[in-house]
């Protein structure tokens, strides 16, 4: 009986591990076929080659994505909290899809480089939402190009202030090998919906907001078409602004109608950095977000309506902020 129990127990495993590895291809095909599919571009600008995604027809919002994300996370994040009516630009930041990073990248740069893609797209000024680690670059933006910033909002930002920062001996174990990611995403999610997709301790989840946690996370797959991005984003860009003196990001210089919108119980981009960033900003405005966390689950469609009354008040056209958007 004990001999047959281990070839038993080894052909199991065998058939698990076949299983599994079955899935990984198939999914991880599935997710490089999007990030090359027909929705994804490339232009040529004079800051060299930018991918990007374009949807809509209305007034155009340059959508910034936060950590480890690409074009695809931009849409994604501006489905959730964008009124349809606009037109949403998302451009991968650099070392992410379609972007290379260029040697001795900058935030300043990046900002540059949005400049040098609305002038690609024949685009003379835009709204600009910045989510999470997209604050930075699109801050800068807002400084460096303010003829071309309309208005400026920033969802869930890194501002001044305490912050966590992922150790470097995770950040090389799970964000550089795309099976170590996906199997940890796929099978053991609840322990990493946290430190990862900024979900709060002790948050009950409802069957909706699991489904957008799983899709959040897996959209940062594959996390090797994106590792040069989010390395910078987590050991230089977000350290830099959390630490952020008045000369590299001197906010009082910001002339841009400015919207924060901030959870109060985010643990990644902590609600008292946000109201502060708020106060520094000439004339911004801050919508505190009751819950959600940093995804701002269960919440999307109050920072859509929010976002979207903003921007009319500020005199971006073809919107209707009294209208609930379905």
């Amino acid at each position: 009986m004990v001999s047959l129990l281990v070839p038993l127990i080894l052909l199991g495993v065998a058939v698990v591990g076949a299983a599994v590895t079955m899935r990984y291809r198939r999914e991880m095909r599935a997710v490089r076929e999007q990030i090359k599919g027909p929705g994804s571009r490339v232009v040529r600008t004079g800051c060299g080659p930018i991918g990007y995604a374009r949807s809509g027809d209305g007034y155009p919002v340059l959508v910034v994505h936060g950590n480890a994300g690409g074009f695809d996370q931009g849409l994604l994040l501006a489905g959730w909290t964008i009124d349809p009516a606009l037109q949403v630009i998302a451009p991968s930041r650099f070392g992410y899809p379609g972007t290379p990073m260029p040697s001795r990248a900058s935030v300043t740069m990046q900002a540059d480089a949005f400049a040098c893609l609305l002038d690609a797209l024949a685009i003379e000024r835009a709204a600009v939402v910045g989510y999470s680690a997209g604050s930075a670059s699109s801050i800068q933006l807002a400084l460096r190009h303010p003829e071309r910033v309309s208005a400026l909002i920033l969802v869930e930002p890194v501002a001044p202030g305490k912050g966590p920062v992922m150790p470097r001996p995770i950040f090389t174990v799970f964000f550089r090998n795309d099976f170590v990611y996906w199997a940890t995403v796929t099978f053991f999610r609840p322990i990493v919906e946290g430190a990862w997709a900024g979900v709060p301790r002790g948050k009950r989840l409802t069957p909706n907001d699991k489904a957008e946690v799983r899709t959040l996370l897996s959209s940062l797959l594959p996390v090797s078409a994106r590792v040069d991005g989010s390395s910078f984003d987590t050991y230089v860009s977000t350290p830099g602004l959390l630490n952020a003196s008045g000369n590299d990001y001197p906010f009082e210089k910001i002339r841009a109608p400015t919207l924060v919108v901030s959870a109060v119980d985010d643990p990644l981009a902590l609600h008292e950095n946000a109201r502060a960033l708020a106060r520094r900003i000439p004339g911004a405005r801050l919508l505190a977000v009751p819950g959600g966390g940093h995804m701002l689950l269960g919440h999307h469609e109050e920072v859509r309506q929010g976002i979207t009354e903003f921007l009319h008040e500020n005199g971006i056209p073809g919107l209707s902020p009294n209208e609930k958007v379905k």
